[in-house]
């Protein structure tokens, strides 16, 4: 099968009964391929030292089977079932871990398209300005038109959204892998 040229092919070598050493988290609802990204690699776990994956990669295929649409725990369970190989084949799509979205609001009578709860997308309107500039459900909003976020209290974040138009430029990624980079949840590593 030949692959488009986005798809990176990934030979990682391992121990027989070693863990691939990877926390995996969803690209969110709304990406354009549904499947998982890595969150997090190991210290010195196999993933790190084959030097060949990054955060924010999207694993495609493993060894074959593709993990397009599959749901988290099932992807999960594929990796850890490679415990007893000692070669693992990837197809990934190298992205960086901060997605970056651009929303065109001619005015304020057009709605966003999206709610946000604590800098969380919680849903997005089908078809709406905030989905055809790539806002996806499931992502942190860590940044809007230049300004940080991650500090800031749900009540600002929804007046500073509630007030922009024009061009509205915001850096989301997915909220586990926030949560991991912020040291607010443990790794558990696969």
């Amino acid at each position: 099968m030949r692959l488009p040229l986005a798809y990176l092919q990934v030979y990682i070598e391992k121990q027989k009964g070693e863990i691939l050493g990877v926390v995996i988290v969803e690209s969110g609802w709304g990406s354009i391929l549904p499947t998982v990204i890595i969150a997090s690699l190991m210290h010195g776990g196999p993933a790190e030292k084959s030097g060949r994956l990054n955060i924010g990669d999207q694993i495609m295929t493993i060894n074959g089977t593709s993990l397009v649409g599959l749901p988290l725990s099932t992807c999960q369970s594929i990796i850890k079932g490679l415990k007893s190989q000692s070669r693992i084949k990837m197809n990934i799509v190298r992205c960086p871990p901060v997605t970056m979205v651009l929303i065109r609001r001619p005015d304020l009578r057009y709605q966003l398209g999206f709610s946000v709860q604590n800098g969380i997308i919680c849903s997005l309107m089908r078809g709406g300005i905030a989905e055809r500039g790539g806002v996806r459900v499931g992502h942190r909003i860590i940044e809007i038109n230049g300004q940080s976020v991650v500090a800031t209290p749900h009540e600002k974040i929804v007046q500073i959204l509630s007030n922009a138009m024009g061009e509205i430029h915001m850096k989301t990624m997915p909220a586990a892998m926030y949560r991991l980079l912020t040291a607010q949840e443990q790794p558990v590593y696969i």
